[in-house]
Protein backbone atom coordinates (compact mmCIF):
# COMPACT_ATOMS: atom_id res chain seq x y z
CA UNK A 1 0.00 0.00 0.00
CA UNK A 2 2.20 2.10 -1.15
CA UNK A 3 1.61 6.49 0.34
CA UNK A 4 -0.59 5.34 3.30
CA UNK A 5 2.44 6.01 5.47
CA UNK A 6 0.94 10.19 5.38
CA UNK A 7 -1.86 8.79 6.61
CA UNK A 8 -1.37 5.83 8.87
CA UNK A 9 0.21 5.42 12.12
CA UNK A 10 1.79 1.90 11.30
CA UNK A 11 4.59 0.72 14.25
CA UNK A 12 7.55 -1.10 13.14
CA UNK A 13 7.53 -4.29 11.21
CA UNK A 14 6.95 -6.91 13.87
CA UNK A 15 4.72 -4.86 16.32
CA UNK A 16 1.94 -6.47 18.49
CA UNK A 17 1.32 -3.10 19.73
CA UNK A 18 -3.28 -3.29 20.92
CA UNK A 19 -5.79 -0.84 19.31
CA UNK A 20 -8.43 -1.11 22.22
CA UNK A 21 -11.73 0.51 20.43
CA UNK A 22 -12.91 1.02 17.26
CA UNK A 23 -12.10 4.38 17.52
CA UNK A 24 -8.36 3.83 17.49
CA UNK A 25 -8.69 1.55 14.85
CA UNK A 26 -10.30 3.85 12.87
CA UNK A 27 -7.46 6.42 13.76
CA UNK A 28 -4.95 3.55 12.36
CA UNK A 29 -6.45 3.41 9.25
CA UNK A 30 -7.15 6.76 8.97
CA UNK A 31 -11.10 6.32 8.57
CA UNK A 32 -14.01 6.68 10.64
CA UNK A 33 -15.54 4.39 13.07
CA UNK A 34 -18.35 3.29 10.35
CA UNK A 35 -16.17 2.73 7.64
CA UNK A 36 -13.61 0.10 9.29
CA UNK A 37 -16.86 -1.75 10.94
CA UNK A 38 -18.18 -2.07 7.37
CA UNK A 39 -14.56 -3.44 6.46
CA UNK A 40 -14.99 -6.14 9.61
CA UNK A 41 -18.45 -7.17 7.87
CA UNK A 42 -17.47 -7.27 4.51
CA UNK A 43 -13.66 -8.07 3.99
CA UNK A 44 -12.97 -9.41 6.98
CA UNK A 45 -11.05 -7.02 9.07
CA UNK A 46 -8.88 -8.86 11.69
CA UNK A 47 -10.96 -7.14 14.80
CA UNK A 48 -11.14 -9.28 18.20
CA UNK A 49 -13.81 -9.38 21.09
CA UNK A 50 -13.85 -9.31 24.24
CA UNK A 51 -15.53 -12.09 25.98
CA UNK A 52 -18.09 -11.37 28.61
CA UNK A 53 -18.54 -7.74 26.77
CA UNK A 54 -20.99 -6.26 24.58
CA UNK A 55 -20.82 -5.86 20.55
CA UNK A 56 -19.16 -2.91 21.17
CA UNK A 57 -16.09 -4.52 22.89
CA UNK A 58 -13.38 -5.06 20.68
CA UNK A 59 -9.63 -4.74 20.13
CA UNK A 60 -6.82 -5.29 17.04
CA UNK A 61 -3.49 -6.00 16.98
CA UNK A 62 -1.43 -3.55 14.65
CA UNK A 63 0.58 -6.45 13.15
CA UNK A 64 -2.47 -8.18 11.98
CA UNK A 65 -4.18 -5.26 10.21
CA UNK A 66 -1.34 -4.51 8.70
CA UNK A 67 -0.95 -7.84 7.43
CA UNK A 68 -4.37 -7.34 6.51
CA UNK A 69 -2.92 -3.82 4.01
CA UNK A 70 -1.35 -6.13 1.93
CA UNK A 71 -2.33 -8.28 -0.90
CA UNK A 72 -1.66 -11.29 -1.23
CA UNK A 73 1.10 -12.73 -3.03
CA UNK A 74 -0.45 -13.60 -7.11
CA UNK A 75 -0.07 -17.43 -7.76
CA UNK A 76 3.23 -17.90 -10.21
CA UNK A 77 4.91 -14.68 -9.13
CA UNK A 78 8.46 -15.13 -6.94
CA UNK A 79 8.09 -13.85 -3.23
CA UNK A 80 11.55 -12.70 -4.49
CA UNK A 81 10.03 -9.02 -5.47
CA UNK A 82 6.84 -7.14 -4.55
CA UNK A 83 3.96 -8.11 -7.64
CA UNK A 84 4.28 -4.48 -8.86
CA UNK A 85 8.28 -5.17 -9.68
CA UNK A 86 8.04 -8.12 -11.31
CA UNK A 87 9.63 -7.98 -14.77
CA UNK A 88 6.48 -7.56 -16.97
CA UNK A 89 6.06 -7.08 -20.90
CA UNK A 90 3.95 -3.87 -21.41
CA UNK A 91 3.07 -2.57 -25.08
CA UNK A 92 5.10 -0.41 -26.63
CA UNK A 93 1.99 2.31 -27.75
CA UNK A 94 1.04 2.45 -23.26
CA UNK A 95 4.82 3.83 -23.01
CA UNK A 96 5.75 5.75 -26.11
CA UNK A 97 4.65 9.41 -25.65
CA UNK A 98 2.13 10.62 -28.53
CA UNK A 99 4.28 12.46 -31.57
CA UNK A 100 4.37 16.15 -32.48
CA UNK A 101 1.06 16.30 -34.76
CA UNK A 102 1.26 18.69 -37.50
CA UNK A 103 -1.65 21.05 -36.46
CA UNK A 104 0.40 23.15 -34.07
CA UNK A 105 -0.11 21.25 -30.92
CA UNK A 106 2.95 19.76 -29.11
CA UNK A 107 2.33 16.18 -27.15
CA UNK A 108 5.41 16.27 -25.33
CA UNK A 109 4.18 17.71 -22.18
CA UNK A 110 2.61 14.33 -21.83
CA UNK A 111 5.60 12.55 -22.20
CA UNK A 112 6.21 12.14 -18.49
CA UNK A 113 3.33 9.07 -18.45
CA UNK A 114 6.11 6.92 -19.77
CA UNK A 115 8.12 7.35 -16.89
CA UNK A 116 5.26 5.73 -14.78
CA UNK A 117 3.62 3.27 -17.13
CA UNK A 118 5.83 0.45 -16.84
CA UNK A 119 5.26 -0.01 -13.13
CA UNK A 120 1.45 1.77 -12.85
CA UNK A 121 -0.24 -0.34 -15.97
CA UNK A 122 1.44 -3.66 -15.73
CA UNK A 123 -0.50 -6.64 -16.10
CA UNK A 124 -1.18 -8.25 -12.73
CA UNK A 125 -3.05 -11.32 -12.15
CA UNK A 126 -5.40 -10.25 -9.44
CA UNK A 127 -9.02 -12.10 -9.15
CA UNK A 128 -11.85 -10.30 -8.66
CA UNK A 129 -12.49 -10.75 -4.49
CA UNK A 130 -8.97 -9.60 -4.21
CA UNK A 131 -9.29 -7.07 -6.44
CA UNK A 132 -12.04 -5.51 -4.08
CA UNK A 133 -10.36 -5.71 -1.49
CA UNK A 134 -7.41 -4.04 -2.18
CA UNK A 135 -9.94 -1.32 -3.32
CA UNK A 136 -11.85 -1.29 0.10
CA UNK A 137 -8.45 -1.01 2.19
CA UNK A 138 -6.57 1.56 -0.11
CA UNK A 139 -6.11 5.25 1.49
CA UNK A 140 -5.77 8.14 -0.96
CA UNK A 141 -2.66 9.80 -0.90
CA UNK A 142 -4.14 13.56 -0.44
CA UNK A 143 -1.64 14.97 -2.71
CA UNK A 144 -2.79 12.66 -5.20
CA UNK A 145 -6.56 13.52 -4.67
CA UNK A 146 -5.87 17.21 -4.77
CA UNK A 147 -3.82 16.48 -8.68
CA UNK A 148 -6.46 14.19 -9.48
CA UNK A 149 -9.24 17.21 -8.89
CA UNK A 150 -7.51 19.83 -10.57
CA UNK A 151 -7.40 16.91 -13.89
CA UNK A 152 -10.86 16.70 -13.81
CA UNK A 153 -11.26 20.71 -13.76
CA UNK A 154 -9.30 20.99 -16.63
CA UNK A 155 -10.71 17.89 -18.27
CA UNK A 156 -14.60 18.94 -17.99
CA UNK A 157 -13.21 22.03 -20.26
CA UNK A 158 -12.33 20.28 -23.00
CA UNK A 159 -9.84 22.59 -25.10
CA UNK A 160 -6.58 21.40 -26.20
CA UNK A 161 -4.58 22.73 -23.48
CA UNK A 162 -6.89 21.87 -20.61
CA UNK A 163 -6.89 17.68 -21.85
CA UNK A 164 -3.13 18.01 -22.09
CA UNK A 165 -3.04 19.52 -18.89
CA UNK A 166 -5.23 16.73 -17.48
CA UNK A 167 -3.33 14.42 -18.88
CA UNK A 168 -0.21 15.68 -16.98
CA UNK A 169 -2.31 16.22 -13.67
CA UNK A 170 -3.57 12.68 -13.73
CA UNK A 171 0.03 11.11 -14.32
CA UNK A 172 0.90 13.18 -11.37
CA UNK A 173 -1.11 11.50 -9.27
CA UNK A 174 -0.51 7.98 -10.34
CA UNK A 175 2.96 8.56 -9.54
CA UNK A 176 2.15 10.33 -5.98
CA UNK A 177 -0.32 6.86 -5.92
CA UNK A 178 0.30 4.20 -8.19
CA UNK A 179 -2.82 2.39 -6.62
CA UNK A 180 -5.05 5.51 -6.95
CA UNK A 181 -7.86 4.13 -9.67
CA UNK A 182 -9.32 7.30 -10.44
CA UNK A 183 -6.84 8.95 -11.13
CA UNK A 184 -6.30 6.15 -14.09
CA UNK A 185 -9.94 6.08 -14.82
CA UNK A 186 -9.50 10.20 -15.54
CA UNK A 187 -6.45 9.07 -17.52
CA UNK A 188 -8.40 6.68 -19.79
CA UNK A 189 -10.99 9.80 -19.73
CA UNK A 190 -8.64 11.98 -21.42
CA UNK A 191 -7.49 10.12 -24.12
CA UNK A 192 -11.11 9.41 -24.93
CA UNK A 193 -11.71 13.36 -25.77
CA UNK A 194 -8.07 14.12 -26.87
CA UNK A 195 -9.02 12.35 -30.47
CA UNK A 196 -12.00 14.28 -30.60
CA UNK A 197 -10.86 17.78 -29.30
CA UNK A 198 -7.41 17.59 -30.54
CA UNK A 199 -5.07 16.78 -33.34
CA UNK A 200 -4.30 13.46 -31.41
CA UNK A 201 -5.15 10.15 -33.97
CA UNK A 202 -7.94 7.86 -32.74
CA UNK A 203 -5.70 4.63 -32.43
CA UNK A 204 -3.24 6.34 -30.54
CA UNK A 205 -5.93 7.60 -27.93
CA UNK A 206 -8.11 4.44 -27.58
CA UNK A 207 -4.83 2.01 -27.04
CA UNK A 208 -3.28 4.28 -24.10
CA UNK A 209 -7.26 4.93 -23.12
CA UNK A 210 -7.86 1.23 -22.74
CA UNK A 211 -4.63 0.37 -20.59
CA UNK A 212 -5.45 2.99 -18.20
CA UNK A 213 -9.24 2.48 -18.05
CA UNK A 214 -8.61 -2.15 -17.62
CA UNK A 215 -5.88 -0.93 -15.07
CA UNK A 216 -8.61 1.36 -13.17
CA UNK A 217 -11.26 -1.13 -13.09
CA UNK A 218 -8.08 -3.67 -11.99
CA UNK A 219 -7.80 -1.97 -9.48
CA UNK A 220 -11.10 -1.11 -7.89
CA UNK A 221 -14.01 -2.68 -9.65
CA UNK A 222 -16.40 -1.10 -7.90
CA UNK A 223 -16.02 1.99 -9.30
CA UNK A 224 -18.42 3.53 -11.69
CA UNK A 225 -15.86 6.14 -13.80
CA UNK A 226 -13.31 2.66 -14.47
CA UNK A 227 -16.32 0.70 -15.95
CA UNK A 228 -17.84 3.77 -17.80
CA UNK A 229 -13.76 4.76 -19.00
CA UNK A 230 -13.81 1.03 -20.42
CA UNK A 231 -16.98 0.85 -21.83
CA UNK A 232 -16.42 4.05 -24.09
CA UNK A 233 -12.76 2.77 -25.22
CA UNK A 234 -14.47 -0.88 -25.88
CA UNK A 235 -17.45 0.57 -28.05
CA UNK A 236 -15.54 2.96 -30.04
CA UNK A 237 -11.77 1.95 -29.93
CA UNK A 238 -11.84 -2.00 -29.98
CA UNK A 239 -15.97 -1.88 -31.73
CA UNK A 240 -16.62 -4.48 -28.56
CA UNK A 241 -19.92 -2.97 -28.59
CA UNK A 242 -21.61 -5.78 -26.62
CA UNK A 243 -18.97 -5.36 -23.89
CA UNK A 244 -19.49 -1.76 -24.31
CA UNK A 245 -22.72 -1.86 -23.47
CA UNK A 246 -22.25 -4.11 -20.70
CA UNK A 247 -19.84 -1.81 -19.02
CA UNK A 248 -22.17 1.48 -19.25
CA UNK A 249 -24.62 -0.80 -17.41
CA UNK A 250 -22.29 -1.61 -14.59
CA UNK A 251 -21.25 2.27 -14.90
CA UNK A 252 -24.61 2.92 -14.02
CA UNK A 253 -25.99 0.31 -11.70
CA UNK A 254 -22.73 0.99 -9.68
CA UNK A 255 -23.63 4.77 -9.69
CA UNK A 256 -27.08 5.67 -11.12
CA UNK A 257 -26.44 9.41 -10.44
CA UNK A 258 -23.28 9.14 -12.85
CA UNK A 259 -24.31 11.71 -15.37
CA UNK A 260 -21.19 11.07 -17.54
CA UNK A 261 -21.96 7.56 -17.83
CA UNK A 262 -25.58 8.04 -18.96
CA UNK A 263 -24.32 10.74 -21.72
CA UNK A 264 -21.71 8.46 -23.31
CA UNK A 265 -24.24 5.31 -23.26
CA UNK A 266 -26.30 7.83 -25.33
CA UNK A 267 -24.22 8.69 -27.80
CA UNK A 268 -22.99 5.29 -28.49
CA UNK A 269 -26.92 4.46 -28.83
CA UNK A 270 -26.94 6.99 -31.42
CA UNK A 271 -24.55 5.50 -33.54
CA UNK A 272 -26.01 2.21 -33.29
CA UNK A 273 -29.52 3.88 -34.46
CA UNK A 274 -31.27 2.92 -31.45
CA UNK A 275 -32.67 6.36 -31.51
CA UNK A 276 -35.67 6.36 -29.14
CA UNK A 277 -32.87 4.84 -26.14
CA UNK A 278 -30.70 7.16 -26.72
CA UNK A 279 -32.92 9.92 -26.50
CA UNK A 280 -33.98 8.42 -22.74
CA UNK A 281 -30.36 8.14 -21.83
CA UNK A 282 -29.28 11.76 -22.82
CA UNK A 283 -32.64 13.34 -21.06
CA UNK A 284 -31.65 11.01 -17.91
CA UNK A 285 -27.77 12.47 -17.95
CA UNK A 286 -29.38 16.15 -18.18
CA UNK A 287 -31.69 15.82 -15.44
CA UNK A 288 -29.06 14.79 -12.96
CA UNK A 289 -26.57 17.28 -14.34
CA UNK A 290 -28.91 19.93 -16.30
CA UNK A 291 -26.48 22.93 -16.03
CA UNK A 292 -23.97 20.45 -18.13
CA UNK A 293 -22.85 22.64 -21.45
CA UNK A 294 -21.31 19.17 -22.60
CA UNK A 295 -24.73 17.33 -22.08
CA UNK A 296 -27.22 19.97 -23.52
CA UNK A 297 -24.51 19.64 -26.97
CA UNK A 298 -24.84 15.99 -27.53
CA UNK A 299 -28.45 16.42 -26.58
CA UNK A 300 -28.74 18.78 -29.17
CA UNK A 301 -26.79 16.36 -31.93
CA UNK A 302 -28.66 13.47 -30.31
CA UNK A 303 -32.17 15.43 -30.95
CA UNK A 304 -31.56 16.64 -34.48
CA UNK A 305 -30.49 13.04 -35.74
CA UNK A 306 -32.84 10.96 -33.87
CA UNK A 307 -36.35 12.51 -35.52
CA UNK A 308 -36.03 15.71 -33.92
CA UNK A 309 -34.48 18.34 -35.99
CA UNK A 310 -36.06 21.56 -35.06
CA UNK A 311 -35.44 21.13 -30.86
CA UNK A 312 -31.97 19.92 -31.62
CA UNK A 313 -31.09 22.96 -33.81
CA UNK A 314 -32.30 25.51 -31.97
CA UNK A 315 -30.51 23.95 -28.62
CA UNK A 316 -26.85 24.15 -30.32
CA UNK A 317 -27.55 27.19 -32.25
CA UNK A 318 -28.41 28.89 -28.22
CA UNK A 319 -25.18 27.14 -26.63
CA UNK A 320 -22.83 28.44 -29.25
CA UNK A 321 -24.03 31.78 -28.85
CA UNK A 322 -24.09 31.16 -25.23
CA UNK A 323 -20.43 29.86 -24.97
CA UNK A 324 -18.44 30.72 -28.14
CA UNK A 325 -15.41 29.29 -26.96
CA UNK A 326 -17.07 25.64 -26.62
CA UNK A 327 -15.93 23.74 -29.32
CA UNK A 328 -18.89 20.76 -29.45
CA UNK A 329 -21.57 23.19 -31.18
CA UNK A 330 -19.77 24.12 -33.87
CA UNK A 331 -18.36 20.94 -34.30
CA UNK A 332 -21.89 19.53 -34.92
CA UNK A 333 -23.40 22.46 -36.28
CA UNK A 334 -20.74 22.38 -38.77
CA UNK A 335 -22.02 18.88 -39.83
CA UNK A 336 -25.90 19.37 -39.52
CA UNK A 337 -25.29 22.56 -42.11
CA UNK A 338 -23.30 20.08 -44.20
CA UNK A 339 -25.84 18.06 -44.65
CA UNK A 340 -28.37 20.61 -45.37
CA UNK A 341 -26.13 22.31 -47.86
CA UNK A 342 -26.13 25.02 -46.20
CA UNK A 343 -22.65 26.06 -47.14
CA UNK A 344 -21.74 29.75 -45.60
CA UNK A 345 -22.88 28.41 -42.32
CA UNK A 346 -21.10 25.35 -42.69
CA UNK A 347 -17.88 27.04 -43.30
CA UNK A 348 -18.60 29.54 -40.77
CA UNK A 349 -18.74 26.94 -38.06
CA UNK A 350 -16.12 24.53 -39.70
CA UNK A 351 -13.80 27.86 -39.49
CA UNK A 352 -14.49 28.18 -35.58
CA UNK A 353 -14.37 24.47 -34.65
CA UNK A 354 -10.94 24.20 -36.14
CA UNK A 355 -9.63 27.47 -34.42
CA UNK A 356 -10.56 26.19 -31.23
CA UNK A 357 -8.96 23.34 -31.43
CA UNK A 358 -5.75 24.71 -33.25
CA UNK A 359 -6.45 22.48 -36.17
CA UNK A 360 -4.34 24.14 -38.71
CA UNK A 361 -5.52 21.42 -42.00
CA UNK A 362 -8.87 21.67 -40.54
CA UNK A 363 -8.36 25.71 -41.45
CA UNK A 364 -7.11 24.88 -45.07
CA UNK A 365 -9.70 22.64 -45.71
CA UNK A 366 -12.36 25.51 -44.90
CA UNK A 367 -9.89 28.23 -46.98
CA UNK A 368 -10.27 25.63 -50.03
CA UNK A 369 -14.01 25.00 -49.67
CA UNK A 370 -14.34 28.82 -49.37
CA UNK A 371 -12.36 29.37 -52.52
CA UNK A 372 -14.58 26.21 -54.73
CA UNK A 373 -17.84 28.06 -53.39
CA UNK A 374 -16.68 31.33 -54.64
CA UNK A 375 -15.67 29.86 -57.64
CA UNK A 376 -18.31 26.74 -58.76
CA UNK A 377 -20.61 27.19 -56.27
CA UNK A 378 -22.32 24.25 -53.88
CA UNK A 379 -20.18 21.59 -56.27
CA UNK A 380 -16.98 23.49 -56.56
CA UNK A 381 -17.08 23.58 -52.17
CA UNK A 382 -17.65 20.08 -52.43
CA UNK A 383 -14.77 19.22 -55.20
CA UNK A 384 -12.24 21.65 -53.26
CA UNK A 385 -12.53 19.74 -50.22
CA UNK A 386 -12.60 16.83 -51.50
CA UNK A 387 -8.84 17.49 -53.23
CA UNK A 388 -7.50 18.91 -49.98
CA UNK A 389 -9.08 16.12 -47.95
CA UNK A 390 -7.39 13.66 -50.65
CA UNK A 391 -4.06 15.16 -50.34
CA UNK A 392 -4.29 15.21 -46.03
CA UNK A 393 -5.78 11.59 -46.38
CA UNK A 394 -2.16 10.73 -48.19
CA UNK A 395 -0.34 12.21 -45.40
CA UNK A 396 -1.83 10.12 -42.93
CA UNK A 397 -3.33 13.35 -41.50
CA UNK A 398 -7.31 12.46 -41.74
CA UNK A 399 -9.51 9.77 -41.41
CA UNK A 400 -10.09 7.87 -44.29
CA UNK A 401 -13.99 8.31 -43.40
CA UNK A 402 -14.44 12.24 -43.68
CA UNK A 403 -13.15 11.31 -47.60
CA UNK A 404 -15.68 9.35 -48.18
CA UNK A 405 -18.41 11.64 -46.57
CA UNK A 406 -17.52 14.31 -48.89
CA UNK A 407 -17.33 11.63 -51.47
CA UNK A 408 -20.75 10.34 -50.69
CA UNK A 409 -22.43 13.90 -50.90
CA UNK A 410 -20.72 13.96 -54.36
CA UNK A 411 -22.50 10.85 -55.42
CA UNK A 412 -19.37 9.49 -56.09
CA UNK A 413 -20.50 6.11 -54.36
CA UNK A 414 -16.87 3.87 -56.03
CA UNK A 415 -15.19 6.34 -54.55
CA UNK A 416 -16.72 6.68 -51.06
CA UNK A 417 -16.80 2.80 -51.09
CA UNK A 418 -12.85 2.96 -51.07
CA UNK A 419 -11.80 5.08 -48.90
CA UNK A 420 -14.61 2.96 -46.32
CA UNK A 421 -13.03 0.31 -46.63
CA UNK A 422 -9.58 1.67 -46.34
CA UNK A 423 -11.20 3.06 -43.14
CA UNK A 424 -11.96 -0.26 -42.32
CA UNK A 425 -8.21 -1.29 -42.76
CA UNK A 426 -7.22 1.61 -40.54
CA UNK A 427 -9.64 0.44 -37.80
CA UNK A 428 -11.49 4.17 -37.50
CA UNK A 429 -13.80 4.84 -34.56
CA UNK A 430 -15.97 6.88 -37.02
CA UNK A 431 -17.45 3.58 -38.26
CA UNK A 432 -19.23 2.34 -35.40
CA UNK A 433 -21.66 5.11 -36.53
CA UNK A 434 -21.47 3.82 -40.65
CA UNK A 435 -24.85 2.44 -40.25
CA UNK A 436 -27.02 5.20 -38.88
CA UNK A 437 -24.91 8.02 -40.53
CA UNK A 438 -26.93 9.94 -42.88
CA UNK A 439 -24.11 11.04 -45.40
CA UNK A 440 -23.92 7.34 -46.45
CA UNK A 441 -28.17 6.75 -47.31
CA UNK A 442 -27.11 6.74 -50.86
CA UNK A 443 -24.84 3.66 -50.56
CA UNK A 444 -27.34 1.33 -48.54
CA UNK A 445 -28.12 -1.46 -50.72
CA UNK A 446 -24.43 -1.50 -52.34
CA UNK A 447 -22.66 -4.77 -51.83
CA UNK A 448 -19.41 -3.21 -50.76
CA UNK A 449 -21.12 -1.19 -48.09
CA UNK A 450 -23.29 -4.41 -46.31
CA UNK A 451 -19.71 -5.71 -46.42
CA UNK A 452 -18.11 -2.65 -45.05
CA UNK A 453 -20.96 -2.68 -42.26
CA UNK A 454 -20.57 -6.80 -41.50
CA UNK A 455 -16.86 -6.33 -40.75
CA UNK A 456 -17.10 -3.75 -38.43
CA UNK A 457 -20.25 -6.22 -36.75
CA UNK A 458 -22.56 -3.96 -37.56
CA UNK A 459 -26.83 -5.48 -38.38
CA UNK A 460 -26.97 -4.15 -42.18
CA UNK A 461 -30.22 -2.21 -41.79
CA UNK A 462 -30.68 0.68 -38.77
CA UNK A 463 -33.79 2.71 -38.52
Amino acid sequence: MQSMGKLLAIPPAGSNHRLDSWKEIAAFFGRDERTVKRWEKERGLPVHRLPGTSKAGVFAYANELSDWLKPPEPAGLSPALPAAEKSVEVPAHVVAPPPVRQSGVSWAPIAALAAVTLAALAAIAWNYPLASRQAAAHVTNPEAEDLYLKGRYHWNKRTPNDLNQAVDLFTQAIVHDPGYAKAYAGLADTYNLLREFSPMPSNEAFSRSLAAARRAVELDPGLADAHNSLAFASFYGAWDFASGEREYQQAIALDPKYATAYQWYANSLLSLGRFDEAIAKIDRARQIDPHSASILADRGYILYFAGLPTEGLALLQQLAADDPQFQSPHRYLALIYLLRADYPKYLAEARLRAELSRDGDGLALVAAGEKGLAAGGARGLLEATLEGQKALYEADRLPAYSVAHTAALLGRKPEALHYLHAALEKHEMYLVALGADPFFAGLHGEPGFADVLASVGLPPKHR
